[in-house]
């Protein structure tokens, strides 16, 4: 295991290595992380390797956690409905959210394998035919999220609030969704290619938007109306697609590992192919495990508003929490993909069980806070003490086995940085529709345990696919995965 972190002595080919040349002090590797690097991650000592990349993916990802709950925090002095419509309509999202998630899988896969084997011009090829597929697979989300808005809030159980208010969010939400598709995929494709400070600026810029505009639009100022939920919508369409338009003029004017030219603006059939092939077993697990989320939100919503709300609440904190953990795993994810390129199959996995210990480190600490402060936490979000019981209810619950988190999202990283994207999809199957969709239906409905049967539920079904993962991970079969 010890040679598996040390730098292959083998000369690179002619590629830049600026942050790998003599040591360097915590403080001038961290200038180096936030404002990008040229290193060869196959080659660097892995310590290094996880630093420069997890850094920017981390702080990215903490920005956008960050938008999410200043984004609930300003729609949760609207009340109860309010929340619960942002709630219902992610359930949809989720979908959206999945298909752009498991795109993302495949470009990184697909681009940190040919930056590993040194083919920055088929990664750039790459980063095009997944740009085609994205806003192709947006036309129709935007269409029935127009013209059929209102019959989706009523079929997930929406109240007379969300129905009269609530539509005009859902529009926006699904009628603009291209920008989310965009900012994932090409966001994939930086981290892919190992420029991850690039995909952090984007969502600083993209969520410091949000951020700013939220409570302007949903409240007004000056000139501006208020324009309620509505507005929340709106100023996550600006932000979004600023973000989006910042992503393609850095693409063609050419990061540190990857530039797109006129040229390569065209369809290329294989490697359009592949990504979608590849992208398949991650769109299913994301489906699998997104599409669990809306039967539970549905099992929710039949129990009230406050049982949704306080499960929104609850939810948005802990994906703020988890958001350093995820910037890790995706670190994992470049870092797997790249060092099998290059055939350095026990360096990929010597980078997983570094960051899975990170991980697990920081969810550990994370899960003592959820204890401790669980009502006073979803409190910051809502004054109806319904919805602070209810949702103070799943984080203390959380908090049980939250440190199993880290370690499953840096496993299924690994999986989906090699390529192997159908395993997961497997996994989540059996663990979210075999067993948590019927027992949470079971604790909630016919056992009569409310709002707790579903969190129980996903305790017991997410605490067991976790360590599941994790060991299938261990027997090493997702080293000989090909993209």
């Amino acid at each position: 295991m010890t040679s598996a972190q040390e730098p292959d002595p083998t000369p690179a080919p002619a590629q830049a290595c600026d942050a790998s040349a003599g040591p360097a002090s915590p403080w001038s590797e961290l200038r180096a992380a936030i404002r990008g690097t040229g290193a060869d991650y196959t080659r660097i000592p892995m310590r290094k390797a996880v630093f420069l990349l997890a850094v920017p993916m981390v702080l990215e990802l903490v920005l956008e956690s960050t938008f999410a709950v200043v984004d609930i925090y300003f729609v949760g002095k609207l009340g109860a409905s309010a929340v619960a419509t942002v709630g219902l309509t992610e359930s949809y999202l989720f979908l959206l959210y999945s298909i752009a998630m498991g795109l993302a899988m495949a470009v990184t896969a697909v681009v940190a394998r040919r930056i590993g084997e040194y083919q920055a011009d088929q990664a750039a090829v790459s980063a095009v035919q997944a740009i085609f597929l994205a806003v192709l697979v947006s036309v129709p989300f935007a269409w029935i999220g127009v013209f059929h808005a209102r019959d989706l809030l009523r079929l997930m159980g929406a109240d007379a609030w969300t129905l009269a208010h609530g539509v005009g969010y859902m529009q926006w939400m699904l009628g603009g969704n291209a920008v989310i598709m965009l900012l994932f995929v090409i966001n994939a494709v930086y981290r892919g290619a190992g420029d991850a400070a690039i995909a952090m600026r984007v969502l600083w810029l993209a969520n410091g938007l949000n951020i700013v505009l939220d409570p302007i639009l949903i409240f007004g100022l000056g000139p501006v109306p208020a324009m309620g939920i509505e507005g929340a919508a709106i100023a996550t369409n600006i932000g979004r697609g600023t973000g989006v338009l910042m992503q393609l003029w850095i693409l063609f004017r050419g990061g540190r590992h990857i530039r797109v030219t006129a040229s390569q603006l065209v369809v290329r059939a294989s490697t359009l192919f592949n990504i979608m092939r590849t992208s398949l077993g991650g769109i299913g697990q994301m489906i699998v495990a997104m599409s669990a989320w809306i039967f539970l939100m549905r099992i929710l919503a039949s129990i009230g508003s406050e049982a949704v709300a306080g499960a929104t609440i609850a939810i948005r904190i802990m994906m703020f929490t988890l958001m350093p953990a995820w910037g890790m795993s995706n670190a994992a994810a470049t870092l797997v993909g790249q060092n099998l390129g290059a055939n350095q199959p026990a360096r990929a996995e010597a980078s997983v069980w570094r960051i899975g210990w990170y991980n697990m480190a920081f969810t550990l600490a994370v899960s003592v806070v959820f204890f401790l402060m669980h009502d006073r936490l979803v409190a910051l979000f809502s004054d109806d003490p319904a919805v602070i019981a209810i949702g103070g209810e799943w984080l203390r619950i959380l908090s049980y086995s939250y440190f199993v988190y880290g370690w499953w999202m840096v496993s299924v990283q690994a999986f989906n940085g090699a390529g192997d994207t159908s395993t997961p999809t497997w996994i989540n199957l059996v663990f979210f529709w075999l067993v948590q969709i019927p027992l949470c239906y079971v604790l909630a409905v016919r056992l009569g345990w409310q709002h707790s049967g579903v969190f129980w539920g996903v305790f017991v079904s997410e605490t067991s696919v976790g360590l599941f993962t994790l060991w299938l991970f261990s027997r090493g079969r997702w080293k000989l995965a090909k993209v």
